[in-house]
């Protein structure tokens, strides 16, 4: 057969769809022990991530007409997504290098993009440049993040992220503009301190995202194992809670993982200075 043939195994990976558009490249792939190239993407994990992307979309969307309470909560959903899309790559098999450049694209703007934009519609847009620096610092602190996270994946210890997730990031903005809205701020006519307190909190929500703080990142969770029964019990408890008053609910839970990072810097330096 000669060289420029296509085996029979390529021909059965490659379906000519006879659509305008590039098939997937090849990826190397491990599949039985062996390493084996496939095209195309996986149809799961994308399609959850694509979820993502488009819950971000309408988040940003509705921020910009000023319904600030269904952006927030399309942001929540965002975040609903994306701690799908990665599990369920590794519980089926299906992780790929497509998928997490995909992931993270749909990071920047579900997490990055969309946060900024909410909290800017609601109330920074009427502080001038003070507004614009707030929003952009967020913007490229998401970035940089999401950028440091890629370059980094197989070489930090996964019990913990390196500054502050993009996701944690978003839902602190999103809980608090679903809380002020839910309370009747409609960012139109906010108060001085509030719109200065807004910008603040997004600056620093950008700046912890790119800090070195350690915070931990849950993902050493098996949803395979067996667990004790009280585990269920406080999920049964925390979702219950939640939904009592989920925007200040999910604020307060927002703020304390975001302290977390420096808190349990602040609490190692003590007890290192206080053993003898």
């Amino acid at each position: 057969m000669p060289d420029n043939e296509p085996n029979n195994g390529d021909m059965q990976d490659r379906v000519d769809l006879g659509l305008p558009v590039d098939e997937h490249e090849e990826e190397e792939l491990t599949e039985a022990g062996q390493k084996v190239r496939r095209r195309g993407i996986f149809l799961l994990p994308n399609l959850l991530t694509t979820g993502a992307l488009f819950a971000g979309f309408y988040a940003i969307v509705h921020g910009m007409n000023g319904e600030f309470e269904s952006a927030s909560i399309a942001i929540f959903v965002a975040m609903f997504f994306d701690g799908l899309d990665g599990r369920v790559a590794r519980l089926t098999g299906t992780e790929s290098a497509f998928g997490v450049q995909y992931d993270s694209l749909s990071d920047m703007v579900s997490f990055g993009v969309a946060p900024a934009l909410v909290s800017f519609s609601w109330a920074l847009s009427g502080m001038g440049k003070i507004g614009w620096a707030a929003a952009f610092i967020y913007v490229a602190g998401a970035a940089l993040r999401l950028a440091r996270f890629n370059t980094q994946v197989g070489t930090v210890d996964n019990n913990y992220f390196r500054g502050l997730a993009s996701p944690a990031a978003a839902a602190l903005l999103a809980s608090l503009v679903w809380s002020a809205s839910d309370l009747g701020f409609t960012g139109k006519d906010l108060p001085g301190v509030v719109s200065f307190f807004a910008a603040l909190l997004t600056a620093l929500a950008g700046l912890l995202m790119v800090s070195n703080f350690r915070y931990l990142s849950f993902k050493k969770f098996d949803l395979k194992r067996r667990v004790p029964f009280v585990i269920i019990l406080m999920l049964v408890l925390l979702i219950g809670l939640v939904t009592v008053d989920p925007p200040r609910v999910l604020l307060f839970m927002a703020v304390a993982y975001a302290l977390s990072g420096p808190g349990q810097l602040s609490w190692e330096r003590i007890t290192r200075r206080a053993a003898p």
